[in-house]
């Protein structure tokens, strides 16, 4: 789950080939067949620190306040519509401060992820398929059939490489292939075409290199689990949505474990890894980055949505550097 967690994205709307996204929120549902999991969803949702809000207020004495928004990374309409304020403030800001600047140039960072290509595909001779089983393999081979992709076309691939492309929707796939920008993206784009500045807090390689630092038997568990959940993904990205739009993300994380195949996910080893890596090194990193822009004011800040929530979240480690942060929705 934690791979369809990094790059699930889902969308009702019609795409520009007229196919449309049919997934469902999975929680009614959930709540009417098994109430307890739905609770058990809700009381972990009610002790993350900062899980109930996207859109956050910064202030230190001195200086004037910036924002922050949680931002999901995907195409959807409902997303792009960011909440009450947050489209003024961006507006108004002098500089906006996203996860990777490199969003603005998409050959630059094509280039620049080539020239270290162990990042995304293996150099050493191996395969995916190498190190799957034969029933793995036709697990992996029809799920990428589903999705109009060949298996020997991405044999060589990192599977967190082929996880983004089982995971996303084809109406998702279809928009960014349409030339459609994401949030973050779009974020970036508006500010670099008003002449503000634009802060990267990471690049795609140093992205890459966290999950290249994971087990690789954690990928592969990761990406079967994936094409186990065959449809449901397409639900799993809705309920994704419907959460954010509620400013509900302390959900996303219960609400994951709670629809997963494999209900041990979180206790396999491999897991507190991405947890530790992914997330809590990445949450300081960036907090850690922007303090220097925030600390000038009046600064637009969105990364996604789950960098925000806990101890370790965004919102807190911003505190502990001396910012009163508050939510704002």
């Amino acid at each position: 789950m934690a791979l369809a967690l990094a790059f699930a994205s889902h969308a009702h709307a019609q795409t520009g080939d007229g196919s449309t996204c049919n997934g469902k929120d999975l929680l009614p549902d959930l709540q009417k067949r098994d109430s307890k999991a739905y609770d058990t969803i809700a009381a972990e949702a009610k002790k993350t620190p900062n899980g109930a809000a996207i859109f956050w207020k910064i202030e230190k004495p001195g200086i004037r306040p910036s924002f922050l928004l949680g931002t999901m990374h995907v195409t959807d309409p409902r997303v792009l519509t960011m909440p009450a304020g947050a489209s003024d403030a961006a507006a108004k800001a002098d500089t906006i401060i996203v996860e990777s600047d490199e969003v603005l140039d998409d050959k630059k960072a094509t280039v620049a992820l080539l020239a270290k290509p162990e990042l995304s595909m293996f150099t050493d001779g191996s395969t995916i398929t190498s190190r799957l089983t034969q029933a793995q393999i036709s697990e992996l081979e029809a799920g990428l059939k589903k999705r109009g992709l060949a298996l020997a076309a991405v044999n060589r691939m990192k599977p967190w490489i082929i996880a983004s492309f089982v995971a996303l929707p084809t109406c998702e796939l279809a928009r960014k292939a349409e030339g459609m920008a994401f949030l973050d993206q779009r974020l970036a784009q508006d500010a670099a075409k008003a002449g503000k500045h634009v802060v990267g807090l990471e690049t795609y390689a140093e992205q890459l290199s966290a999950l290249n630092d994971l087990p690789i038997e954690f990928h592969m568990e990761s990406l079967i689990e994936t094409l186990k959940l065959g449809d449901t993904m397409s639900d799993i990205n809705e309920t994704m949505i419907d959460l954010y739009l509620k400013g509900d993300i302390g959900a996303i994380m219960p609400m994951l474990e709670a629809v997963s195949p494999d209900k041990e996910a979180d206790k396999q080893p491999g897991y507190a890894e991405f947890e530790q890596r992914i997330i809590v090194d990445r949450n300081k990193v960036m907090a850690t980055r922007a303090a220097p822009t925030l600390d000038q004011g009046n600064a637009f800040m969105a990364v996604g949505a789950l960098h925000l929530p806990g101890s370790d979240g965004i919102v807190q480690l911003l505190r502990g550097q001396g910012f009163s942060v508050t939510a704002m929705q």
